[in-house]
């Protein structure tokens, strides 16, 4: 007992030390730019201000960017769920020719850096004529494969009673049928992990958004609205922050709310 607190002793200022650079980002969002420079490592301004979030959601278009990058996490998670799912049922289900080597495969590339793949996957996207805009955008973050997901949506499936799959074959109901209605439903904790993982990695995506939106600023997403507040001879650190807080609260609320479904998703995937 006393070893443990001597251990809390111990990691309670590493906590501090670790929270620091968000807790002091958050309170610059309401310092003036001349405290920001001035008021040294303070983290409670001495003036509260409020014009850097109405200079991010007005000036900066952070309202419109706010938009479009819920359109663009959502759809994304859309498509990454339903074929990660689709996959993960094929291979967790039954005796698939080649199985093992499909998996080894998969595995094999999660060590694949994403920039000898990113050109592939472009030049794809512009040969159907989807280059400048969102759904563009979506197709090049969701098609390349999931590995992760679909290694949950596996690990769950397999786990599955096969009686489950034998009562729907009595009833009359297709592979199809069997999937969407009967298997698909009972992975919510699967889903709502995959869902997660995939959203927050779509709301801070910044190189594929930027590069399907350089013709469309109006169509920018929040990592790559951020630059708005580069400028060459200065950067609105004040607006910066701001921004950050309002691109960070949707996620943070988001994994609150989903926080102990991604556990279970975990914890069933890994059991199975």
């Amino acid at each position: 007992m006393r070893r443990m607190q001597l251990w809390h002793l111990f990691l309670v200022p590493v906590c501090l030390i670790w929270v620091y650079p968000f807790v002091w980002m958050a309170s610059t969002a309401f310092k003036s730019q001349r405290e920001i420079f001035l008021g040294g490592v303070s983290v409670i301004p001495k003036q509260w201000t409020f014009d850097n979030f109405s200079r991010a959601w007005d000036t900066a278009h952070f309202g419109a960017y706010l938009s479009n990058t819920v359109v663009f996490s959502v759809t994304t998670v859309v498509v990454v769920v339903l074929v990660s799912a689709t996959a993960g049922y094929a291979l967790g289900r039954g005796n698939l020719p080649g199985k093992k080597i499909i998996v080894g495969l998969l595995i094999a590339t999660m060590f694949i850096p994403q920039g000898y793949t990113i050109i592939p996957i472009l030049k794809l996207v512009d040969a159907v004529h989807l280059q400048n805009g969102l759904l563009g955008a979506v197709l090049a973050t969701a098609g390349p494969a999931h590995v992760v997901p679909i290694l949950l949506f596996m690990g769950y499936f397999a786990g599955m009673p096969q009686e489950l799959e034998d009562a729907a074959l009595i009833d009359g109901a297709g592979y199809p049928r069997t999937f969407f209605r009967i298997m698909l439903p009972l992975t919510k904790p699967v889903i709502s992990t995959v869902s997660l993982f995939t959203f927050m990695s779509a709301w801070n995506s910044f190189f594929i958004p930027l590069v399907f939106t350089l013709g469309r600023p109006d169509l920018r997403t929040l990592g790559v609205g951020m630059f708005s507040f580069f400028g060459q001879d200065s950067t609105d650190w004040g607006g910066l922050a701001a921004a950050a807080v309002i691109s960070l609260l949707p996620i943070v609320a988001i994994f609150v709310l989903l926080q102990r479904t991604f556990v279970e998703g975990i914890a069933g995937s890994v059991k199975s």
